[in-house]
Parts: C-alpha cells; structure tokens; sequence
C-alpha cells in the first residue's frame, strides 16, 4: 500500500511550524492511542501513521530531505514494524507531549466521543521524464522545467469565493460531517459519513469567484527548479513535494513526480555504480605491452597493459566510476581487453606470421608445458 502524504495524516499545512506539528501531533496521539482504542486495528494502525510522521516532520533534517524528495528521500530509515516499535522510538516524544507520565490516558477525561474532520481538498499529481547524461549523473544536476499545471487562484486567494464570502453548511452546521441513526433489532446504529451538501468543507461558497468559477484554482505554467542528486538510475522515480496540481479551495497541492531516464552513452555502458569499456587492442600491444588512453567521466585516463596481456582480461580502475545515491562511495571503471585479430594481411605481413608459427612462444599451449603441474608430473614419469 502506497504511503500517505506526512503532511495529509497529521493534517498540517507543508509550511507548518514545528510547534503546529507537534500539536498536531498530539491530537492524532490521544485519539488513536491504543487505551482508548482496545482492539481497534484501524486506530492502531493511524496511531503508528501518525507516530511515523511525527517522527521525520519533527527532525529537521529528515523533513528537509522529504520535502524535497518525498518517501524516496527518507531510504534506508528505519520504519515502524509493530507496537513495540513505536513505544521504544517515541518514548522521549510522549514524555514531551504528555508530560511522562506514561502511556496511559486516564489524565484526559473520560470524553471518548468521536470528533468531527473536515475534508481537505488534494491536488493530483503530476509526472515528467528528465533525461540525463552520465556527466549529470556523476555530478548531480539542476534543472529548470516548464510545467502546465493548476495553480491557487490569484484573484480569490485560492478560496474560490468573491470577497471570501462563505457561510456555514446548513446541512452539518459546520461540521463536514452527517450523522444518520437507524433503529434495528440489535439497538441504534449512527452511520457517520461526509455532508453531501458541503463536500466535507464544514462551509459553502455564497458567491463563487469569476475567474475560477468557486474551484480556487486556475490552469496555470510554472517554473520549477529540480535539485536532482548525484547516482540516480534509469526508471528511478523522485518525488519533489508540493508541486504538483494544487488542492482545490486551499487544498494541499500534490507531488511532481520524476522519472529518471539515461541518455546512452556513446563509450561507456553503466552497470550499476561501475562503468565498462571495451577496449581493442592489437596483437602486437598484447604482446609487448603498451599504455594506452581509455574515456572516464571526467575526461581520458591513460591505462598500463601488461606485456601478455590475453583477450577477455578486465582491468579495474578503481573510484573511476559513479557515485551511489545517498552514499560516500564510488564504482569502478571496468577495462574489458579484446586482442583485435585482423582479416586482411598483406603478402609481407603474411610472412611474417608464418615465421612467427615456428615460435614455441606462439603455440598456445606452450605455457602449459611450463606449468608447475608439468613439471610434477614428468619428475615421477
């Protein structure tokens, strides 16, 4: 199941202080609390929700990172796996909210009826491929994009009402929500649900707004400045928070969702954090040896091969390839050797490779003689 927006389940604005979140916070906490709520698993469940939230939206670093990129941006933390989970790692959080007094809801009052919540409009979200080069992908990179999108009304403030004229939904008084009691055999049953009337809003429009005829929001392009960093993949997805379509009346705005995908690279293929090179060389260069200049990210290296050197070998550059997402560390630079085998010899070059056959040094097979296995072997024969 796809997360919610931290945002959406503490029901804060994006640009909430910190005191507005941990309020915020310690509504959901009392409400949800597994004392007042005994073997209710939707209430636990919103409980650790809320905890969760709590938990990255108070830490400023964590809510920076998830701002910028959503659930993607907070990888490798630790969740919240059960109730145990949420005691050890709340403990200190409690003792703040609640004065440390325990788990116990007892100090609150005995009034367990059920609050009111109103609906908060959501915007869509939106999606865009980026395409990027290895350079950009070794560097991390910013990027300007023109986006069509929705965007909060100018001329209502994004309330969708002239002159913010509102008034109180006479359906639910206010309350975005209706009750519905029905008598059956079993005693009243009350069904709450959303006011038809109102949308959940608690308030109705008098006068709706010309220019976006009482919806808050307008179709609108907007500039978006992506912060993309360094060691993403292709098909990697990064959500950049708050801007996507915005909520109607006010409403939280969605994500913009990025695609990443790679431009192919005309000499170099990825693999992962390494990069690979194919690189011919000729008979002649595996033979004597050589040094030769091989392509990097950075620009031409210059590569020692080894007098010998057989077709198939990999030589490793170290540190010479991409950097991993959210780490410190670097791939490698992988140099696959190819001895280039010509076909087409000249009469003077045909000789001398005939010469060459004479060679004990050209029979493939003359390193095995040598091998110290031979050698053991023919000292018993």
């Amino acid at each position: 199941m796809e997360k919610r927006d931290y945002y959406e389940v503490l029901e804060v604005p994006k640009n909430a202080t910190a005191d507005e979140i941990k309020k915020a916070y310690r509504k959901m906490a009392i409400k949800y609390h597994p004392d007042k709520n005994p073997d209710n698993k939707d209430a636990e469940e919103k409980f650790k929700e809320a905890a969760e939230a709590y938990e990255v939206l108070s830490n400023p670093d964590k809510r920076s990172r998830y701002d910028q990129f959503g659930h993607a941006g907070l990888h490798g933390q630790q969740g919240f796996n059960g109730m145990d989970d949420i005691f050890s790692h709340f403990g200190d959080i409690f003792s703040d909210l609640f004065g440390g007094g325990g788990f116990g809801f007892s100090g609150f009052g005995g009034g367990g009826g059920r609050q009111a919540q109103r609906h908060v409009n959501r915007g869509s979200n939106l999606r865009l491929r980026v395409k990027l080069n290895l350079s950009e992908i070794n560097e991390g990179v910013k990027k300007k994009v023109k986006v069509n999108k929705y965007v909060p009304c100018q001329h209502c403030g994004g309330s969708g009402a002239q002159d913010n004229s509102f008034e109180t939904c006479p359906t639910c008084n206010g309350r975005g929500q209706t009750v519905k009691i029905q008598n059956s055999i079993f005693g009243q049953m009350q069904t709450v649900s959303t006011c038809p009337n109102c949308g959940g809003e608690g308030k109705i429009i008098k006068n709706k707004c010309p220019e976006c005829q009482g919806n808050g929001i307008v179709k609108s392009e907007e500039i978006i400045e992506l912060n993309i960093p360094a060691g993403v993949a292709e098909g990697m997805q990064l959500s950049v928070r708050g801007k996507g379509n915005a909520g109607a009346r006010n409403g939280i705005a969605g994500d913009l969702i990025i695609l990443i995908e790679e431009e192919k690279d005309k000499e170099l293929e990825r693999d992962g954090d390494n990069l690979i090179y194919n690189l011919f060389i000729s008979f002649p260069q595996a033979a004597l040896g050589t040094t030769v200049e091989v392509p990097t990210i950075n620009g031409k290296t210059e590569v020692k091969i080894p007098a010998g050197t057989q077709s198939g070998e990999v030589i490793r550059l170290r540190g010479k390839g991409l950097p991993e997402l959210n780490g410190y560390g670097k791939g490698d630079l992988l140099v696959n050797v190819t001895v280039w085998t010509p076909k087409n010899l000249n009469k003077e070059e045909e000789k001398i490779m005939k010469s060459l056959l004479e060679s004990e040094n050209m029979n493939p097979n003359s390193d095995k003689d040598k091998s110290p296995f031979k050698k053991f072997k023919k000292f018993f024969s």
